[in-house]
């Protein structure tokens, strides 16, 4: 009943179970050498917990996207929603972009405001959104040619402004690029058909 009440004692007192044993027979300068190991552990602990409920915090007031994201990249998202793509294209482009600044985080800032600076112009709102409708198309859809003789077109004037051996970023990221679009090409078959034109072409994928 005594060593019963010991070891109640010590797990009450946050003692690991493992280390129980240990204590009920050791000597008092063992004893208080393993509590003041216990109590540093507790401490970390107690450290590790407060980060987390900070980071809790901040997901709850900032919302899941920008915890992970920068704020062109957000900005980015809000303006392709108002233009009226998908919200499952949206997302598709958020994971790949979570990606992307995983590995190349120097260059993100520049992909966003280049894709903003697309979004200015008419044609390339035109041509995202039919992009966006094709995911649904069948791989032989007749429309699909018409829609990547734009698409190109429209990266020959963009490259006329903008220097594309700029934005190339890191080998990892355009090997990421490359799965990403894989992935897509096995998820709509219309995607697939359009990356196999734009490859056809000699035109490297479009940053998401």
């Amino acid at each position: 009943m005594v060593d019963l009440i010991r070891i109640k004692t010590l797990s009450d007192a946050g003692v690991p179970l493992a280390r129980i044993q240990e204590l009920l027979t050791a000597q008092p300068a063992e004893f208080a050498a393993a509590i003041s190991e216990i109590d540093e552990a507790l401490d970390r602990k107690i450290r590790d917990l407060a980060e987390h409920r900070r980071r809790i915090a901040e997901l709850a007031r900032v919302g899941g996207e920008r915890l992970f994201l920068p704020e062109e990249i957000i900005s980015l998202m809000d303006q392709l929603r108002a233009t009226g793509v998908s919200e499952r294209t949206v997302q598709i482009g958020r994971d790949a972009w979570i990606l992307m600044a995983a590995l190349s985080p120097e260059l993100v800032g520049e992909w966003a405001r280049e894709k903003l600076w697309a979004l200015k112009d008419p044609e390339f709102r035109r041509i995202y959104v039919l992009g966006d409708e094709a995911f649904g198309w069948d791989a032989d859809d007749p429309r699909l040619p018409a829609l990547a003789e734009a698409t190109m077109n429209w990266a020959v004037k963009r490259d006329q402004v903008h220097d594309p051996a700029a934005v190339q970023g890191s080998a990892e990221a355009t090997a990421l690029l490359s799965l990403v679009y894989a992935d897509l090409a096995t998820a709509s078959p219309a995607w697939g058909k359009l990356d196999e034109l734009a490859k056809a072409s000699g035109s490297p994928p479009e940053q998401p």
